[in-house]
């Protein structure tokens, strides 16, 4: 597994809302390749960043899908210019079923959101952004921290002026 990296940003997440924009902030800075490791308990606004990231890139594309939790289907992909891949590993009990699922080719030509990224083990693909997601205030409000590389901190400028981004 990669060494742990200092975080680029730690952002305040006070709601919902809050959740979704920064996914569809994101969504246009990312391209072919990119990994996002979405890590965080149940209920910390994983699985709603990754749905409105999606969301805005389908939409910038004239389309507007519904966008299922692929708990249950462990992954939903979605085409797309690159195709874009939302992965739910929590069920899964040894890294190699993430290679049955495809999402070593994947992690190569697509966008992946990887839910639960620690059961990748040491498939963890080097230069993924990490999103760290976690409740506050008695779960009221989330915040995020975000890991990367310098070639990511570069890509994430947009961030730097947050909430106002």
């Amino acid at each position: 597994m990669p060494t742990e990296t200092p975080p680029l940003f730690t952002l305040d997440l006070p709601d919902a809302e809050a959740t979704a924009r920064l996914g569809e902030t994101l969504a246009p800075l990312l391209r072919a390749g990119d990994v996002l490791l979405l890590e965080g308990q149940i209920g910390a606004g994983k699985t709603h960043f990754a749905r409105a990231l999606i969301s805005a890139r389908l939409a910038a594309l004239g389309r507007h899908e519904d966008i299922p939790s692929p708990t249950f289907t462990l992954v939903q992909s979605y085409d797309a210019a690159p195709e874009i891949w939302h992965a739910d590993l929590y069920r899964l009990t040894h890294p190699d079923e993430a290679i049955e699922l495809g999402l070593d080719e994947a992690f190569e030509t697509a966008i992946c959101l990887v839910e639960w990224p620690d059961r990748l083990g040491d498939l963890t693909p080097p230069g993924a952004l990490t999103l760290r997601f976690s409740l506050r205030a008695g779960g009221a409000a989330r915040a995020v921290e975000i890991s990367g590389d310098a070639a990511w901190r570069a890509r994430l400028q947009p961030l730097e002026s947050w909430p106002d981004a």
